[in-house]
């Protein structure tokens, strides 16, 4: 087991929902700054690197002690990666929807399903919807992971640490979405159970050990306040949103040209339901003055 290394061959057709280039180089970045296991090799459809000894994790893991504050405290190390050469990074999120819309096929072989996927025109008025409310909340744009579920965190619990693998989808984005892409990930994905969204309790809790992490990996004095702890948890959760609508959008492409036996298409039914039932709660969150 000393000497495993792991050789990931690309899936069909997901160079249309993935920049292998960018992911190549996210590994590089993360692997400099000790974030991301040893990269071996990379070929036309794959990559080979280091396996990272450990237990992947699951739902019921990861909001639990200490496991939850060793996520933040990783994620916190992600974001607090500064861009070289005074270079502002800008996210990309709103580009990477925009294809993702363009790419939605109109037409599903399972009618049932079909009836409940939101019209292309609702789409897109959501998206931007989306795009005006959110660019107002003020998130810094930090390198992300941007998929940070469950099986893509290894935990070593005799070394006490944690480490986040598969950087696919990594690159800037806002540091709200992240964090609340996480928390919908506390759902689970085979067995997708949405009243395991953290509470506002738990995310205080979370928010204000990530603040910390993050302020002392930035060189910062690392008392947090209150209020950032809770302008925080506004942004996240109204991010927490757009995490919704972007694997939805990816779930209805993969239905179309996955070869993976998974019903994507009910997963983004799943998704958009959670997306307008969250909608009006959270839209209704207001940053504290």
């Amino acid at each position: 087991m000393q000497d495993v290394v792991l050789v990931r061959i690309y899936g069909n057709k997901t160079e249309l929902l993935v920049d292998r280039d960018n992911e190549v180089k996210s590994f590089r970045v993360l692997q400099a700054h000790r974030c991301a296991p040893a990269l071996y090799c990379t070929f036309n459809n794959g990559l080979c690197y280091e396996f990272l000894q450990g237990t992947a994790l699951e739902p019921e893991h990861i909001r639990s002690q200490p496991v939850f504050r060793l996520i933040a405290g990783q994620l916190a190390k992600y974001h607090a990666i500064h861009a070289h050469n005074g270079w502002v990074p800008r996210s990309d999120l709103w580009l990477k929807m925009g294809k993702y819309f363009a790419l939605t096929p109109k037409h599903f072989s399972d009618p049932e399903l079909t009836t409940e996927v939101p019209s292309p025109r609702c789409l897109r008025e959501e998206l931007l919807w989306l795009q005006q409310h959110l660019c107002q909340l003020g998130s810094p744009v930090v390198l992300c992971h941007n998929d940070l579920l469950c099986k893509n965190i290894i935990y070593n619990k005799e070394d006490g640490n944690i480490k986040f693998i598969d950087y696919e989808y990594a690159g800037y984005n806002y540091q709200a979405y992240d964090i609340g892409n996480h928390f919908n990930e506390f759902a689970g994905i085979d067995e997708v159970d949405y009243s395991q969204y953290p509470g506002r309790g738990f995310q205080l809790m979370w928010l204000r050990s990530y603040l910390e992490a993050y302020k002392e990996h930035k060189g910062q004095a690392t008392n947090v306040t209150d209020g950032e702890v809770e302008t925080l948890y506004v942004q996240v959760n109204k991010f927490a949103l757009a995490s919704h609508f972007f694997w939805g959008l990816w779930a209805l492409i993969q239905a179309k040209v996955s070869t993976i036996d998974f019903d994507f298409l009910g997963y983004a039914v799943l998704r958009f339901n959670q997306y307008f039932k969250m909608k009006p709660e959270v839209a209704a969150l207001t940053l504290p003055e």
